[in-house]
């Protein structure tokens, strides 16, 4: 940033104050100084980063005890591991993909089921099974009984054999697996691989809609900007398969009233979903139903890989530390 792009220069260009000078060349020296060559594209986001920061303190009057109360809050968010809500709430995670999807426009790529945000809650590994799964099977839930089934299919809607469907949702009490410790490990998580006909389907309870923790830095930020971080039902998934752009997405069930306003701005045009009650259990018994159940049918559409790694199943942040 040159003396020209001072975010302390005066409207009367050369009349600048000794003061405004100084914390200018603080500024220039901390997004200068250096001994070795770094990595560029870290200098020059530091630089724009800490030069927004430098301004805004400066002209919204930031007091010391409000700058140190500040970077206290951010030690507690980052020790609860609450980042990943905050990223969401603030709308980080939207932006990345509304940007993602002005990408694929510009390139021309095949649209396919609209991306939505991970979320901080994805755990690798969940049991792996062929064509259908209980995600609920010895858990102990409240709750509709549900069974969800549909096709994974590429952009020119053939069925893909052999795609890796990763669901994950959180029990009746709005809580995931891997960080409720009252729950079993990999609770409500499954991998489902695609039959020759590319399909899929799995049991488990209607998850309910859920607010970030309590008491907790999330909610400090939330209750102070007189937001609500409550978030509607829905369900997570991962879809992976050879050739295959990776997608990452959630359906929301249709009737929610959150749904229109998500604390995570995650809800999108053709994910929310309608769930068919009293459907008759015959031709699900294998997934351990009887008498009627809840049904919700959905199918998957991929984008085709430009590149492997594109089409890798891994999260967001085991994709960004490689």
């Amino acid at each position: 940033m040159t003396t020209a792009e001072s975010p302390f220069s005066s409207p009367q260009g050369d009349n600048v104050s000794k003061n405004e000078m100084s914390k200018q060349a603080l500024l220039d020296r901390v997004n200068t100084v250096r001994i070795a060559d770094g990595n560029e594209r870290v200098r020059a986001l530091t630089a724009r980063i800490v030069g927004d920061l430098f301004k805004t303190i400066d002209e919204m009057d930031v007091q010391p005890d409000e700058f140190w109360a500040a970077t206290d809050w951010l030690a507690r968010l980052g020790a609860t591991g609450q980042i990943g809500l905050i990223t969401a709430g603030l709308g980080f995670d939207r932006l990345l993909d509304i940007r993602m999807d002005e990408a694929d426009e510009r390139a021309g790529i095949a649209k396919g089921t609209p991306r939505a945000i991970e979320g901080p809650l994805y755990v690798a590994g969940a049991p792996l099974s062929k064509y259908e799964t209980c995600l609920d099977e010895g858990a102990e839930l409240k709750g509709e009984t549900f069974v969800m089934e549909g096709r994974v299919l590429d952009a020119k809607g053939q069925p893909v054999a052999g795609a890796l469907v990763d669901v994950w949702h959180a029990n009746d009490q709005g809580r995931y697996s891997h960080f409720d410790p009252a729950q079993p490990a990999y609770n409500l998580r499954r991998r489902i691989e695609t039959d020759a006909e590319g399909r899929y389907r799995f049991r488990s309870k209607l998850p309910p809609g859920y607010a970030i923790p309590p008491n907790s830095p999330t909610s400090e930020l939330f209750d102070a900007l007189g937001r609500h971080g409550n978030r509607p039902a829905h369900v997570h998934f991962m879809v992976a398969a050879p050739g295959q752009r990776l997608l990452t997405t959630q359906v929301n069930i249709s009737g929610d009233p959150y749904n229109d306003d998500d604390f995570a701005f995650a809800t999108r045009d053709g994910l929310v979903v309608e769930v068919e009650s009293g459907v008759s259990a015959a031709g699900y018994e294998s997934l351990g139903v009887t008498g009627s159940i809840g049904r919700v049918r959905f199918d998957f559409v991929l984008q085709p890989a430009r590149t492997e790694d594109e089409s890798a199943p891994k999260s967001r942040m085991a994709r960004a530390l490689g």
